[in-house]
């Protein structure tokens, strides 16, 4: 008895001083140089080359609804799809093999036909919003869409979180508090109250819906192909946002005045949500579709920058607190790499290959992880044999 108690000692010990030379080896190899590297700043770069996108669907939709009066959502969505369905879709059916848009129709249409509902009503619902709530309620409840993001991941694309990417993602919503602070003290809190429970709700489901096709997107790219989930969202969106601006929107869209400067702004806008949505893959790629989410993030501190020049907004410090906060989190989130576990097997046969290279949710972070793991397995070897040492040292 005593000799077992004697063993489970030894045995807490020895992991005791494991954890604990594991510590010390971290603190001793870390090397900024190591973290800050070029590919983590083009993800940096790329996410908020996205969110400068996302100002641009902002700002000429604002212009649309105060100068000019329109209000169209759909007709809107239906531009980017179009563009989408023309360049992708068109891509997908002078493809060969198992690429060819028949060939995926066959295997995997109906899952392409909710992934375009879900994009869809995720873009109307949040648009619809504007007419209910608050813009304050609106830039707060539209981060659901990261937690959601996260459960999803991890149930679906088995990602398994580190406590840094907690506390990462806590770091970026405190900056949205403060930018969501800066503009009440501004007096922007802008928006209707008509019905806030009703716009608040839809706010919450557009970010839930948006977290189902990001979880889709990121699957599809890092398992069969950028340009079949572009192709197949721009085909069902072309058809399904059709369908529902003709229901919704047909009053809206008779009611237009068009002019060179109506006709401008919706070719603007776009231009933006089609480059958003060609580029948006290629990121997700390299990092996750959290951390994209994370990175945009910052669209509305660029949309309030553009609004002090174009539309006459108030400028607070608090702006540039919270753009500061929220790219310290973001860049700390992309810094350290989230293992995933890999999915069902894909019907492609280059999915293997595209799976061994993307075990990791930020590629950018695993050459870091190794070399870091490598450290650490040759201090505690040499830890291990001072102790050895040391112990023979005393006996003799």
């Amino acid at each position: 008895m005593a000799a077992k108690q004697s063993e489970e000692a030894s045995r807490d010990s020895s992991g005791g001083k494991n954890e604990r030379t594991r510590l010390i080896a971290r603190i001793r190899m870390f090397n900024p140089k190591e973290i800050f590297t070029w590919q983590l700043a083009k993800t940096v770069a790329m996410g908020q080359g996205l969110a400068a996108l996302i100002c641009g669907t902002a700002i000429t939709s604002q212009y649309l609804a105060t100068d000019f009066h329109v209000n169209t959502p759909m007709l809107q969505s239906f531009l980017n799809y179009a563009l989408l369905c023309v360049t992708y879709t068109t891509m997908l059916l002078f493809r060969t093999g198992d690429g060819n848009i028949l060939q995926i129709l066959k295997r995997r249409w109906w899952k392409y036909i909710l992934l375009g509902l879900v994009d869809v009503e995720a873009n109307y619902a949040v648009v619809k919003a504007y007419q209910y709530t608050t813009l304050t309620s609106i830039q707060l409840l539209d981060c659901f869409v990261i937690p959601v993001l996260m459960v999803l991941s991890c149930w679906v694309l088995k990602t398994h979180y580190r406590p840094v990417h907690y506390v990462t993602v806590c770091i970026c919503l405190f900056g949205v508090g403060a930018m969501v602070g800066a503009d009440l003290l501004a007096g922007r809190d802008q928006g209707s109250t008509a019905n806030i429970l009703l716009g608040d709700g839809l706010v919450l489901v557009s970010a839930s819906l948006y977290a189902v096709s990001n979880v889709g997107q990121e699957y599809t790219v890092k398992n069969l192909s950028r340009e079949e989930f572009l192709g197949m969202i721009g085909l069902f969106g072309t058809i399904i946002s059709t369908i529902q601006m003709v229901i919704l929107e047909r009053s809206e869209f008779a009611a237009i005045q068009w002019n060179w400067q109506v006709s401008l702004l919706f070719c603007g806008y776009g231009l933006c949500m089609y480059s958003l949505y060609s580029c948006m893959p290629l990121v997700v790629k390299r990092s996750s579709a959290t951390s994209v989410n994370l990175s945009l993030l910052t669209a509305d501190l660029f949309s309030l920058f553009c609004g002090l020049f174009l539309f006459q907004y108030k400028f607070s410090g608090l702006y540039l607190v919270s753009l500061v906060i929220i790219l310290i989190g973001f860049i700390t989130f992309n810094a350290v790499a989230t293992p995933s576990g890999p999915p069902d097997p894909a019907p492609s046969s280059s999915s293997s290959v595209i799976w061994e290279e993307g075990c990791y949710d930020n590629p950018a972070a695993i050459h870091i992880h190794n070399d870091i793991t490598i450290k650490e397995v040759a201090v505690m070897m040499t830890a291990e044999v001072d102790a050895v040492a040391g112990g023979r040292s005393t006996r003799m």
